[in-house]
């Protein structure tokens, strides 16, 4: 994919005079209640993080009111995403604080991806003041992106009087080094839950595997446990002949496929799944569609990222996303 440029010209547009008057007063409240408080700037810890739609409103939006935040939209599959996420990563630490840098992965958050009305990955946005900004779309040469990072942190400062927090990074490790460790362990609990799973206790795995999701929402073995529990819950007491004779009756039913995608993993039968799932994106649209994604990231969490077939099936995906 060649490098598409988003202008920055329409940055004094999207941040009209008014706008722009009040975003200033807005951070500047943030920082002297932040001063006030002893509280650290949003800007002086986590200089790159990954951000889900929970997140958006707390870690993009309202840290942008203190520094300017970094979008880069990326997913796995995506070769032009690992050669520009890592440049903006060593950016983000070299420039110490003048923007923070959030990472988002698409195929896990489809509704920011439409939100900003990205056309491809990897693409990269800005939010100052809570205001978006387009930067760029595809891999860019380092020169260029420093361009338009320093243009950036110029904006920020000159239209909205956002500057950033200065940032000692082997300061910033420290601190995460010293940070108490997660909550946990939980072998116990897993141990438990996958006791449960093996007996055909689905819902008590069920909900052995949120209570390790609640405390630790990232633990991967929690995660991939539920994933298989609900899928097993899902199959329970279905015929498959009938939910088979079903789907091929009616192939544009998504709920239809659906059904038939889950018997055929479960049933060992891995990349029919998946590409009955990818054959019913393409082919719909609207929640529909989105009913058929949905199930397909869930189906991957069940194989696992890092299984062939999933990179596979993603870029199949992407090729009838994008």
């Amino acid at each position: 994919m060649q490098p598409r440029n988003m202008s920055m010209s329409g940055v004094v547009d999207l941040a009209a005079v008014k706008a722009a008057g009040e975003a200033k007063q807005k951070a500047e409240q943030a920082r002297a209640e932040a001063a006030r408080t002893g509280a650290a700037p949003a800007g002086a810890t986590r200089l790159v993080f990954d951000v889900d739609e929970a997140g958006f409103q707390e870690d993009v939006l309202q840290r942008s009111t203190e520094v300017p935040v970094v979008i880069d939209f990326w997913a796995e599959w995506c070769e032009p995403c690992k050669q520009l996420g890592p440049l903006l990563e060593n950016l983000a630490a070299e420039y110490a604080g003048k923007f923070v840098l959030a990472k988002i992965d698409v195929d896990a958050n489809q509704m920011l991806f439409q939100q900003f009305g990205v056309q491809g990955i990897p693409a990269v946005f800005a939010v100052v003041a809570g205001q978006p900004i387009p930067l760029f779309q595809g891999a860019v040469p380092e020169g260029q992106l420093r361009q338009v990072l320093d243009q950036l942190v110029q904006v920020a400062e000159q239209q909205f009087g956002i500057v950033g927090a200065p940032v000692d990074p082997a300061a910033t490790e420290q601190a995460e080094a010293a940070a108490p460790p997660p909550v946990g362990p939980y072998d116990a609990a897993l141990t438990a839950a996958a006791d449960a799973l093996d007996a055909g206790d689905l819902d008590g795995a069920i909900r052995a595997y949120r209570n390790v999701l609640a405390d630790d929402p990232t633990n991967p073995e929690a995660k991939l446990g539920l994933a298989q529990a609900d899928l097993l819950q899902r199959v329970q007491g279905l015929n498959p002949q009938t939910v088979r004779q079903e789907a091929a009756d009616r192939p544009a039913d998504v709920q239809a496929q659906i059904t038939a995608a889950d018997l055929d993993l479960v049933g060992g039968h891995v990349e029919d799944a998946f590409g009955r799932l990818v054959d019913a994106v393409q082919r719909t649209a609207g929640d529909d569609r989105e009913a058929a994604r949905v199930r397909l990231l869930e189906l991957f969490e069940v194989i696992g990222a890092d299984d062939p077939r999933v990179t596979k099936a993603r870029t199949a995906l992407a090729r009838v996303l994008f």
